[in-house]
């Protein structure tokens, strides 16, 4: 079995292998995983943090795309009989159909070429997941915790932020892994909220104005929303729509989206 162990990391995948222990036992830290929960890990890659989560949760279950590693991974940890990894696409894949009684806690260090669209994808599961611990791109980790008016502000802040409470955690230095990416790396915690502190009527369309708004970010709210609303006016909602989106809180969205839902029910 020892030709497992000389699997190397694949573009493709967008594999970067954690191999920084201080690091990996803050990271388990941060998690805190207990024997009763139900883990889920996307791409233990070489299972450096499996290791340490599986001493404290055995029944974990692993996502991985990488074929070559699951042979490896089961190997490695054959003495955990309730340790499953399934070979899937995370993009696809269903993990609702885990959450059976127990609600998920999702782990993973997310393949940067990916982690946008993946993390929509896990966020339509918030009903079933306790929370979400990841490791990410230092920027996309600062998209997800942005507050209005800046940079970094956009769609995945106000999404991601309507649905969970997000923490940024700490950061991840490049040289913690193999081979080091170019990138820096952090550390976010999504715990989902049980009741959105602003609730939206319709969530598809609040989704909607968002993504919408922020395709034209420096134009104005009227501009922006033309391709939705072309008939939009000042007098209708209770907003200034001379605005730029990258303005708007969470709940100011939230209240233009509600405002724009009665409108189309009248």
């Amino acid at each position: 079995m020892d030709n497992f162990f000389q699997h190397k990391a694949r573009k493709r995948f967008g594999q970067n292998f954690l191999v920084d222990e201080t690091i990996i036992e803050r990271i388990v830290r941060a998690i805190a995983p207990k024997a009763s929960d139900r883990l889920v890990e996307i791409g233990p890659g070489h299972g450096a943090i499996t290791k340490l989560l599986l001493q404290r949760c055995p029944s974990l279950t692993a996502v991985e795309l990488d074929r070559d590693l699951i042979p490896l991974l089961q190997f490695k940890f054959r003495e955990y009989p309730q340790f499953r990894v399934i070979e899937q696409d995370a993009l696809k894949f269903d993990f609702g159909s885990f959450a059976v009684q127990d609600a998920l806690r999702i782990v993973g260090n997310l393949p940067y070429n990916i982690s946008t669209p993946l993390l929509f994808h896990l966020l339509s599961f918030k009903g079933k997941v306790q929370d979400m611990h990841f490791m990410l791109q230092k920027e996309v980790v600062n998209r997800l915790s942005a507050t209005p008016g800046t940079k970094a502000y956009g769609r995945l802040s106000v999404m991601a932020q309507y649905q969970c409470h997000v923490q940024g955690l700490f950061p991840v230095p490049a040289q913690s892994f193999r081979p080091a990416p170019k990138v820096e790396s952090a550390i976010v915690r999504l715990t989902p909220h049980s009741t959105p502190p602003f609730p939206a009527k319709d969530e598809k369309l609040l989704a909607q104005i968002v993504n919408t708004a922020f395709q034209q970010r420096r134009k104005t709210l009227r501009n922006a929303l033309k391709p939705l609303f072309p008939e939009l006016v000042a007098e209708s909602v209770p907003l200034d729509i001379s605005r730029r989106p990258e303005t708007l809180s969470v709940g100011e969205f939230v209240q233009l989206a509600n405002t724009c839902f009665e409108r189309n029910q009248e």
